[in-house]
């Protein structure tokens, strides 16, 4: 049977972004000072995911700013 999707799951210490298409997502910042999530502040201790809709999303930039984030997501 062929896999049909693939999860990753990594901490990020610099800027990236959750690649074009994927499915789901979670991000959770684990670091200690705030950080930027599609153009969005995120706090220290706080998450957000983007569910499965039905169709894959658009890339999502992120910016750790000195922090650390734990990105899970389904390509």
């Amino acid at each position: 049977m062929d896999i049909l999707a693939k999860i990753t799951e990594q901490e990020f210490t610099a800027p990236a972004e959750i690649p074009l298409g994927f499915l789901y997502a979670s991000i959770k910042n684990v670091g200690d000072t705030a950080v930027m999530v599609n153009g969005v502040n995120l706090n220290p201790g706080e998450a957000k995911g983007y569910p499965f809709v039905g169709k894959p999303y658009s890339a999502i930039p992120f910016d750790t700013q000195d922090s650390r984030l734990r990105v899970l997501y389904v390509l």
